[in-house]
């Protein structure tokens, strides 16, 4: 995969490769999700129109663009978050693997689609049944199975080898950004098809976001990710595709080697280098 970075000395952007070695992604492949004509509605207030895009399986699908336009309410809607908010309503068409979700029971959707939020919400609980709670909900009582499954998504999550020795202390006693993984963690253990994570290292140190980088990168192997970011550098490090929301509108969806060296749209290429937002 090709990595770019922003030249903040004017506005245009520059290419670099990334480490060798490092897998490729350029073959196609299917649509996990497929979005078409969605329009979202707080009340009367419209805050999506007309948003239509492909979510391929296995990729790493990143959304930009300015606060308030849109990006967080779109992946809401993508396991119907949004239905905890009174007076909201989305029109239009999400299809998963050839299903529309608005037919696919509720918990079995956010089963199949997880989140994870902006700001790590562990629940007051040990680090185990932080892990194990999605299980225990689901009718799990094996303890060998939970104790597997923990330890599984911990790795999965690159959180295993801080934690296995205090597995039964607070979630509370770890930092910021083990909490965030923690939450990833918590998510992966009920073994989700897509991942969506809501601007998942705002409130983390640079050391704590590359961390979460590299998790991202390596659950793309087996999990399609959907990651809102404000950050454009980790949108082009991480990205197969990214899309540019402004105004609740989707303006561009591409590659992000396309986005982010030659958009197609110049609302695009204004906030990328920089002109606006």
């Amino acid at each position: 995969m090709t990595d770019f970075i922003l030249d903040d000395s004017r506005p245009s952007l520059v290419q670099i490769t990334a480490p060798q070695g490092e897998r490729s992604r350029e073959a196609e492949t299917a649509a996990k999700m497929q979005v078409e004509g969605l329009d979202f509605y707080y009340g009367r207030s419209r805050a999506l129109e007309q948003v239509t895009l492909s979510v391929l399986t296995n990729r790493i699908t990143a959304l930009i663009g300015p606060s308030g336009c849109g990006k967080s309410t779109f992946i809401r809607t993508l396991n119907r978050m949004f239905e905890l908010v009174p007076d909201t309503r989305a029109e239009g068409t999400i299809i998963l693997d050839g299903e529309d979700i608005f037919s696919i029971e509720v918990s079995t959707l956010r089963r199949r689609v997880g989140m994870v939020f902006q700001k790590s919400n562990p629940f007051p609980k040990t680090i185990f049944e932080n892990i194990a709670y999605g299980l225990r909900v689901g009718g799990e009582r094996s303890k060998r199975t939970l104790e597997d499954t923990v330890e599984r998504s911990l790795k999965r999550a690159s959180l295993w080898d801080e934690v296995k020795d205090k597995l039964h202390e607070s979630a509370y006693s770890l930092s910021g950004g083990q909490q965030q993984r923690l939450c990833i963690a918590r998510a992966l253990a009920v073994n989700p098809e897509v991942l969506l994570l809501d601007e998942p290292c705002s409130a983390l140190d640079p050391i704590s976001t590359g961390k979460i980088e590299r998790l991202m990168m390596d659950l793309s192997e087996s999990c399609t990710i959907v990651t809102v970011t404000h950050n454009m550098h980790q949108a082009a490090r991480i990205s197969d595709y990214t899309g540019y929301f402004l105004l609740g509108r989707l303006v561009e969806f591409d590659r992000t080697e396309k986005i982010f060296q030659n958009p197609s749209r110049k609302e695009t290429e204004d906030y990328i280098t920089g002109r606006f937002g």
